[in-house]
């Protein structure tokens, strides 16, 4: 018995499937039928397009999941940078109070 090949969509066809499905002018039973998916998925697809549908609407900015992550990396080396500096100076200074242990 062979293994069914998962199969992969692309967002244009999802977008497409749960429109349809918004517009609730056909059955997902049928929207099923009609674009060989499952009326679970095509549910979730819809689910998926009404929970981000606020995004579009977002006055022009750039949609990221992880807004100027590379911003915040940049400050913490910095951060990490100062602190290491920071630590090294004072274990210069208590080596030269307090003699090498």
């Amino acid at each position: 018995m062979s293994k069914r090949k998962r199969r992969n969509f692309c967002a244009s066809f999802k977008a497409k499937v749960a429109l349809e499905a918004i517009k609730e002018r056909s059955t997902l039973s049928e929207l099923s039928v009609k674009y060989e998916v499952h009326p679970n998925q095509i549910s979730e697809w819809k689910k998926q397009l009404l929970t981000g549908v606020e995004q579009v609407f977002l006055s022009g900015k750039q949609v990221d999941k992880e807004p100027d992550w590379e911003k915040q990396l940049d400050e913490l080396y910095k951060v990490v940078g100062q602190l290491k500096v920071e630590n090294d100076w004072l274990k210069k200074k208590s080596e030269q109070v307090f003699g090498k242990n």
